[in-house]
């Protein structure tokens, strides 16, 4: 594609040459007419009698030699450092004698300029994987809410009228701890997500025990199923629910394969986990709500429009449904 200050796209370079080598026009003319330099239009009309139409393209305006590019040694040092110890260009480049510009250039070039493309862990360039089809792999984990007293929770009424209503709620229900403060206990969201399409299926339950999560299992399998998704794996992390044998009799049961992430490395799971903060930002979070049952309420409503309205980025801004392709007997 031409620059934005090109004088000739490269249709005009065409229709210029095609005057000069087909027509016979001479090169001050044929120039004239287009406003450019009679060298200009030499240069286009020899290109166009040695290459044809392909010549009118764009070419690449790198040099085929750069003597004073920075070596493949100082390059694989600059690369070591920003790998394993995330230091800056300028860090980088007083410990190597380098212009910190220098050192920024070849992190571009290198693609990790920016460490959000580095494992904060390892310091190794982040792998992001998805699977090929829908069912191929769901994500399973549970997030944990704190329930909302009557008349709100601190967010919005504040700290002080917070404390009241949460007191106010103890009357009631008489949950307190075992120091006498007044408890809203906690709401357990067993949530699962697709790994292909992002779609997601959640619950809010009253605890994480291996009883709970096998049900939520069977169910999100079956709603999966209602969608035209067979599962064939389920990813976990290393929780006391996912590693109990019930937990691995009730996949063989349902057919499907068992994976558990590396210990203390969430990132494995990340796509659920990013779907946690979605889910804390878009409902648990959104609005002020009266009592837990009315947002508890509200989840079936959110959880459509995140499966079917909302433009996710990670799919092509496009919502989770629309990825939903595995037919029956499509994918095998």
């Amino acid at each position: 594609m031409s620059h934005a200050n090109a004088a000739l796209t490269p249709r005009a370079r065409l229709r210029l040459a095609q005057l000069i080598v087909d027509h016979g026009w001479t090169y001050a003319p044929a120039a004239k007419m287009f406003m450019v330099a009679p060298r200009t239009a030499k240069k286009w009309a020899d290109r166009y009698r040695h290459e044809g139409v392909a010549g009118m393209a764009d070419r690449s305006s790198r040099p085929h030699t750069s003597p004073t590019r920075t070596s493949p040694e100082v390059v694989r040092q600059i690369v070591r450092l920003r790998w394993r110890q995330r230091l800056g260009p300028v860090q980088i480049g007083g410990r190597l004698g380098m212009r910190s510009s220098t050192v920024h250039a070849v992190l571009v070039r290198c693609r990790i300029n920016r460490l959000s493309h580095i494992d904060r862990v390892t310091g190794e360039p982040l792998r992001r994987y998805e699977h090929p089809h829908p069912g191929s792999l769901i994500h399973v984990d549970v997030t944990k809410f704190g329930n909302i007293p009557d008349g709100g929770g601190h967010r919005y009424v504040g700290r002080q009228q917070g404390l009241k209503n949460k007191e106010a709620t103890a009357k009631r229900t008489g949950l307190r701890g075992d120091d006498y403060r007044p408890l809203a206990g906690t709401a357990f969201v067993h949530t699962v997500i697709d790994d292909h399409s992002r779609m997601a299926y959640a619950e809010i339950c009253t605890d994480e025990k291996a009883d709970t999560a096998i049900g939520v299992l069977q169910r999100a399998v079956a709603w999966f199923a209602d969608h035209g998704v067979t599962v064939e794996r389920v990813l976990s992390d290393n929780g006391s629910a996912y590693k109990s044998f019930a937990w691995r009799d009730a996949c063989a049961e349902l057919g499907i394969v068992h994976k558990r992430t590396r210990p203390y490395r969430p990132q494995t799971n990340g796509k659920i986990e990013r779907f946690h903060r979605t889910l804390a930002d878009g409902w648990a979070y959104a609005r002020l709500y009266e009592s837990t049952q009315q947002r508890n309420q509200a989840l079936p409503d959110w959880l459509h429009f995140y499966n079917h309205h909302r433009a996710h980025s990670a799919i092509g801004g496009q919502p989770p449904v629309t990825r939903l392709t595995n037919l029956p007997g499509h994918h095998t």
